[in-house]
Parts: structure tokens; sequence; C-alpha cells
């Protein structure tokens, strides 16, 4: 039985006019092309061993080709890998294919033209003369060749040799991986299935309990981060999965023996996902406000990435707060991301990100919020985002520098219509019914400033 499939042969034949081909023809032409192909590869892998690679590229298929005299291909080569992009036909039918590099035509044109290349001379001169080599400017000198015999060449190369021949900073990158022993393989295997055991408790917390105690974890920090990426990408509607897979990651921080800091940028856009995430877990089995505690652990693991890693990363807390205010800004989203938009500025601006960033938008928030609670199907999550804003009006009342409302503010019904203008109709009436001056004050403390 032939490996290349004879169908193959027949479709090719019809493609150039041949309407019938015979069955036995078409399986003697596959066997054909089965042994043409397995020909060329053997002169292709026979090109990479001599160049003492790993990897068959299409520079040896090219060569294997020309080796056989047969007309190589164009336009396979490439300094660059290929891109591979993923599309679904359906139901568990992936289709792969090669995107294509988009091009700007505006800039393509703007773009300043290449430089013209010089043009072809050729010249002459005497490389020797009767095996003797003349002094000429074109001919290397016997300090050169010097040179080359002790230049270190290949990356198995004598790093001495290259510092001989002037060559010090040369720099040999050599081929490691990076391979776990079979003990922390085994230790990896066993964390991963206890923390996604729902039915066994008990195993599930001495998992988390030695990822925040063990000392030697440090070779498995970049397998756990990529554990949570996958876990969290693929189980949106799952809650028990991301709530386990951010205790995990919050077990890791904890671990005061690990050296998190270069992981920090693969942890965020899992924390993110479930502090932002449009739709977390499912509505029939979950319930339709589970996702907010998620959301609250998720923005309080935030808050305590930032407080530890943001000294050492000036553009942490500015990507952490541009990504939630995006969000909080999209009417478009549902109020489970607004509400994980405002935790995750609370907690990362403090009270000046909310005087500066929240505030100033409440009022043209406003008319989506009322909507949301005058609608019944989405009155419940409305007045968690209402709760949520709350909250984060509430530390300007503990930053503020006013004790009580005895200072010029305004009181009464001249009070809530300051507030109305400030932070809208819904939030002012909540402001209004709590009735407490101090959080008043702590608003309108910025308006009699200015």
């Amino acid at each position: 039985m032939s490996v290349w499939n004879p169908e193959n042969v027949t479709d090719v034949a019809e493609s150039v006019g041949i309407a019938s081909l015979n069955r036995d023809l078409a399986e003697h032409l596959a066997r054909d092309v089965e042994y043409r192909i397995s020909q060329v590869l053997e002169e292709a892998l026979k090109f990479m061993r001599h160049a003492k690679r790993t990897t068959l590229t299409t520079q040896d298929i090219s060569q294997a080709l020309r080796t056989l005299n047969v007309e190589p291909l164009y336009g396979y080569e490439s300094t660059r890998p290929l891109r591979f992009g993923e599309a679904s036909i359906g139901p568990g039918q992936p289709l792969f294919y090669v995107e294509d590099e988009e091009m700007d035509f505006e800039k393509l044109i703007n773009a300043p033209l290449p430089k013209v290349p010089r043009e072809i001379t050729y010249t002459a001169h005497w490389l020797a003369v009767e095996g003797v080599q003349p002094s000429l400017p074109q001919n290397p000198t016997q300090a050169d060749q010097r040179s080359q015999e002790l230049t270190a060449k290949g990356q198995s190369a004598n790093p001495t040799l290259a510092a001989m021949g002037g060559n010090d900073n040369v720099s040999v990158k050599p081929l490691v991986k990076h391979v776990l022993s079979k003990e922390l393989q085994l230790y990896f295997e066993r964390i991963c299935s206890a923390i996604m055991d729902e039915n066994n408790d008990e195993y599930r917390i001495a998992a988390f309990t030695s990822l925040r105690t063990d000392p030697g974890l440090h070779q498995l920090v970049p397998y756990f981060t990529q554990f949570v990426a996958d876990k969290v990408t693929h189980n949106l509607k799952s809650l028990f999965v991301l709530t386990q897979s951010i205790q995990l990651l919050d077990s890791i921080l904890d671990n005061p023996s690990l050296y998190i800091a270069p992981y920090v940028p693969a942890m965020i856009p899992s924390v993110l996902t479930c502090l932002v995430g449009k739709h977390l877990g499912s509505t029939t089995s979950d319930g339709s406000t589970a996702h907010y505690a998620l959301r609250d652990f998720a923005s309080s693991l935030l808050s305590s990435i930032s407080r530890k890693y943001g000294p050492t990363s000036s553009t942490l807390r500015p990507r952490i707060a541009k990504s939630c205010l995006k969000h909080f800004l999209d009417s478009h989203k549902p109020f489970g991301t607004h509400y994980g938009a405002i935790l995750g500025l609370t907690m990362i601006a403090g009270a000046e990100g909310v005087r500066s960033l929240i505030i100033p938008n409440l009022p043209a928030y406003d008319a989506h919020l009322r909507q949301g609670l005058r609608d019944e199907s989405r009155r419940e999550q409305a007045e968690h985002v209402v709760l949520a804003l709350i909250r984060a009006i509430e530390t300007l009342e503990q930053s503020a520098v006013v004790g009580n409302q005895s200072n010029g503010y305004p009181e009464g019904a001249a009070a809530k219509e300051r507030l109305t203008e400030i932070l809208g109709e819904s939030i002012a009436t909540k402001i209004v019914e709590i009735n407490r001056p101090s959080l008043i004050a702590a608003v309108l403390e910025k308006e009699l400033v200015m």
C-alpha cells in the first residue's frame, strides 16, 4: 500500500485535462512520487548533516533538487520563520494557513527610496606570480592570514583562540536545554492534579501549603505560570478552575524563597482576565453573581503584585491602570467587567487615581448605570457596580484633610445638587442616603480648593 494517496494523482491529472486515469496507473505514479520525495529528502538530510545542523531547512531541499538535476522551487526560502494561523471550519476541524504580512500602501509609498547601488566595475590584479604573492593592496598580508588562522570558527570554537585573533568580543551562545529532574516533573504533575481536584479539599490545601513554603521550586515557576495561563484561557466558564488558578499564583507569590520578578509580566494577563473578563463562569450552574468573588480575589492579588513589584517596574502600575480604565469606559462591556475595572483602579491608583480617573467619568457613566438599575435582569449586577463605586469614593475620605462639614461646604439640597454634578444622579443619591458628612466633604474638597 502506497503512503502517497493515489487520489492526489487523480486530482492532478484532472487539473491538467486528463479526465479518466486508470486506477492502476494512478497507484504506480503515487509510488513513484513517494520514491522521488524520499530521494529528495535523503539528499537534503545529507546537506543538513554536513552543515552540522539538526533542523532541515528549505535551502537543504533546494540544494538536493539541484544535486538531482531538478529545477529548484522558488518563493519558499525566507530568513524569517513562517507564521501559521489557525481557523476553525467546524467542530473539531482546524485549518492551518500561512499568515500573509499586511503592508500599508501609504507607508510604502511615502517611505524613502533606497540608495542607488554602485555600478558594477571590474579590475584585475596579480594574486600570485610564479607562486610568489606580490605586495598589493588587494592581497592579504601575512599578519592578516595569521589572524584568520587564529579566529574562532563555529559554535564549538575555542574562545582563547578568538582572543588571540583579536576577536575577544565574540559571544558564543551554547545550545542549552532546560531539563527538569524526574522529581520536579513528578512534583509538578501531582501539584497540578491536586489543585484541580474538586472533590478533595485536604489534598488541595496541602498543595497550596507546599507552594507557599517549599524553597526548591525556582525551576518550576515558569511552568506554573504557563499552566495558569492555559487554564485561564481555556476554562473561562468554570469558576472553580479560575479560582484555583489565581490561588496558585497567590501561593507562589507568598513563597519568600522564590524570585518572582521576571515572571510578573507573564502573570498579569491571567489575573486581569479574571478581573475584567467579559463572561466568567456559567450562569446556569454558578449563578449570575458568583463571579464577583473571583473578581474581588483577583483585585486583591493585583494590588499585592503592584505594591510588591511596582517600585522596581515603572510601567507596571500605569499599564494595569490603563487597561482597567479602558474596560470601565467601554459601555458595551457588561457590568461585571465594569465592577472589576473599578476595583482594579481603586486598588492600583488609590485615592488620587479615583479622583483623577473614575470621578471625572461618572457623570457620563450615570446614564448607563441608571439604565441598568431600571432593568430587572441587570439590576443586581448594576447594584454591585454602585457598591464598587462607593468603596472607591470612600478612599477619598481616608485621604481627605477635612474633618467635618463646617468648613464652607454646601449642605442639604445644595450639597446633593453639587454631588449630582460631580458624581451623577445614581451615586450622588447613594452618597446622600449614607448621610456621612465627612464623605461628602471629601468629595467636595477638591472643588473648594480649586
